[in-house]
């Protein structure tokens, strides 16, 4: 077994070099970016009443809204995640377009506490890096993992990374305690990991 210390101080080095690449992209860039991802057709079928959580952006994470707003119009009920507090799986309470959101943690758009709990059949999930084997580094504190790794207890779940293309990498220093992703969604290609 790795030594968890050294490990965790590699993926905050990937992290600050994924971020930085990412940051770099023009704004421009990456409005256009999400609305490619958005055009595209969705590589996973949305069954009448499924639910599909997305997320409020932060900083230079790829925008998607314009992909919710899509699966919206195809019948999903959207979710939004809510931080329960350190250590613990993120909550999805429901979500629709033109519904007030409250403000959370880091001061993250959120739905009110009287949102009704869902538990999601797709999960469009932010991220700093990804490789070709479904890992991702997310920004340390461990939340989707325990999300994904909770849901999938309950059903079967798709986790979905949405990024830049140049947000990828060779390799994810993975733990078991990562959850991998089935695809991967870029500007320039649908990566579907779910055979690997």
């Amino acid at each position: 077994m790795p030594d968890l210390a050294a490990l965790q101080s590699y993926k905050a080095e990937l992290r600050a070099a994924a971020l930085a690449r990412r940051d770099a992209l023009p704004a421009d860039a990456r409005a256009a970016a999400a609305q490619t991802v958005a055009a595209r057709r969705f590589p996973v079928e949305i069954a009448p009443g499924a639910v599909v959580s997305g997320y409020s952006p932060m900083k230079s994470e790829l925008n998607p809204v314009p992909l919710m707003r899509k699966l919206a119009d195809a019948g999903a009920q959207l979710a939004l995640p809510v931080v329960a507090g350190r250590g613990k799986p993120l909550i999805m309470r429901a979500w629709s377009f033109g519904e007030e959101l409250g403000s959370g943690v880091w001061g993250i758009r959120e739905p009110k506490p009287d949102a009704p709990e869902v538990f999601p059949d797709i999960l469009l999930v932010p991220l700093a890096a990804f490789d070709r084997a479904g890992h991702r580094i997310g920004y340390g504190a461990g939340y989707y993992d325990m999300t994904i790794t909770r849901l999938r207890t309950m059903k079967p779940v798709t986790a979905i990374g949405l990024a830049f293309a140049d947000q990828e990498i060779n390799q994810v220093p993975a733990t078991p305690f990562d959850a991998r992703l089935d695809l991967v969604l870029t500007e320039h290609e649908m990566i579907d990991l779910r055979e690997r």
